[in-house]
């Protein structure tokens, strides 16, 4: 779901009540655990943590306009989810994820090649999610995109 919003609270306050919460204590782990220099924005429609054009000038390569996104958190029609586009371009960092993941007791986790989907809002694991932003630093993220997606 696509919600008309300019900052990440006016995003947060269109949420229904039972995603705000769940919601808003991603964002705040994301805020803690997430390397210097990631800036908070609304990208494509969620919460997004981009590398802004003051550090990385040339954007995204599909719209260089855009800055490099990193994390988006959003709340979709059937589930929240968390995209991490470091674990796209890093199947390494993705492994990691999955079986610290499976470790929890949660079993494999509902995944697409960047997203993390949460259908049960109360089975979101918070420090996983924390410690999977602090694992890439903002000069890794910028060399491994420029290697690995923008061929």
């Amino acid at each position: 779901m696509q919600y008309q919003a300019n900052t990440p609270d006016d995003y947060i306050s269109q949420l229904p009540g039972d995603r705000k919460g769940p919601v808003e204590k991603l964002r705040q782990v994301i805020r803690k655990n997430l390397p210097t220099g990631f800036e908070e924005t609304i990208s494509y429609g969620m919460i997004g943590y981009v590398v802004p054009h003051a550090r990385y000038p040339d954007g995204y390569h599909c719209d260089p306009q855009l800055p490099l996104p990193f994390i988006n958190l959003a709340s979709q029609k059937n589930y929240i989810a968390v995209y991490h586009n470091g674990m796209y371009a890093d199947p390494e960092l993705q492994q990691w994820f999955v079986e610290a993941y499976k470790g929890l007791g949660l079993g494999k986790p509902d995944m697409g090649k960047s997203c993390i989907r949460f259908k049960k809002p109360e089975k979101i694991p918070y420090d996983l999610i924390g410690q999977l932003c602090g694992k890439m630093q903002m000069d890794d993220w910028i060399e491994l995109y420029e290697q690995a997606i923008k061929k």
